[in-house]
């Protein structure tokens, strides 16, 4: 058996480092101003703020974000998730039971069902829903009149989501990967939360690692704190975080233990390839999902990893991260003409 304290002291300290106040939310500038505006004259009109989509990779500030917005309309927040809404009679229970002004947060809200996503269209635009009683040529419907609400949407995948449920949010920002800089300035604050005491070529070590990412840079935050606090560490200079995230097989670009699988299977089994994505899976040792939506967007955006119609092949780069030799140039040109 498992105890639950662990986990659950992970999750409040992961909350405590969450900004609550949206001039405390480091980075996303154009969409942290904007937002502002949209937020200010909310309040100045006493109405509930328009509904918000917010968009862009995993862990930048989504859920961050969403709470934000229900503090800073002193408004209460009900947090739900599109997987969990599969039918119209359960998102119809949360409208239901909403009070007004309240922030409705929804995540990976593309993952609804089609019958909640039309419900929801009625939901945003009118407040008000349609409950249909009874089957066949004795249903009725019933209007449910709902009190002003905002709903703030996240989605990692907005080219999902439908075009009239996209279009009836009165917000939609987009948010962007992180700079080092932004990432400097995330670190800073959780080290303070957390008690630490981290040189400035610390912060910068263990930001250069973190792949723009702020939720991987204070869980790289958190590990360095675990190394430190065995190891006797006062504070943590470049060369302890360094060392730190190395035990971890966490290396000077970020890449991880399945970012480098992927990359030396490819190098070493298949000279660079092109490889089909189930094979690479296969010989990763991972599910086909988890090569394609975890370690590949980074890989690529990293650019050690390039698709081709052929399949997966290692740029040049890739070759001289794993301190390999690249095949002669003529063995894979003809990939690059595909």
């Amino acid at each position: 058996m498992v105890g639950t304290a662990p986990a659950a002291e992970e999750k409040a300290l992961e909350a405590a480092l969450r900004p609550k106040a949206l001039e405390d939310f480091v980075g996303q500038a154009t969409v942290r101003n904007q937002l502002s505006l949209v937020l200010q004259s909310s309040r100045m009109r006493s109405t509930a703020a328009d509904h918000v989509l917010l968009s862009g990779p995993p862990g930048l500030g989504k859920t961050t974000l969403a709470m934000i917005i229900a503090a800073e309309m002193n408004a209460a927040l009900r947090i739900t998730s599109g997987p969990a809404i599969q039918h119209a009679g359960d998102l119809a229970a949360i409208l239901s039971s909403l009070t007004d002004g309240e922030v409705l947060f929804i995540d990976e809200i593309h993952r609804m069902s089609r019958p909640a996503e039309e419900m929801l269209y009625m939901a945003m635009e009118d407040f008000r829903v349609d409950i249909i009683v009874g089957k066949g040529a004795g249903a009725t419907s019933i209007p449910l009149e709902l009190p002003p609400f905002t709903l703030v949407g996240a989605t990692t995948r907005a080219g999902l989501l439908p075009g009239p449920l996209r279009d009836r949010f009165g917000f939609t920002g987009h948010l962007e990967f992180y700079s080092t800089q932004e990432l400097h300035q995330v670190l800073r604050r959780s080290a303070g939360m957390l008690d630490m005491r981290v040189s400035e070529e610390g912060f910068a070590e263990i930001a250069s690692r973190s792949r723009g990412t702020p939720r991987i840079a204070n869980r790289l935050l958190r590990r360095v704190r675990d190394w430190a606090l065995v190891h006797g560490v006062d504070q943590v200079d470049r060369t302890a975080a360094s060392q730190a995230l190395d035990t971890y097989e966490v290396d000077a670009r970020g890449l991880d233990r399945l970012d480098r699988a992927v990359l030396e299977a490819l190098c070493t089994k298949f000279k660079g390839g092109p490889v089909g994505l189930s094979t690479l899976a296969i010989l990763v040792g991972e599910e086909t999902e988890t090569v394609e939506t975890v370690a590949e967007p980074y890989l690529v955006r990293e650019g050690l990893l390039a698709r081709t119609p052929r399949g997966r092949v290692a740029t040049d780069a890739a070759w001289q991260h794993l301190g390999l030799t690249p095949p002669a140039q003529d063995s894979q040109a003809s990939l690059w003409d595909e």
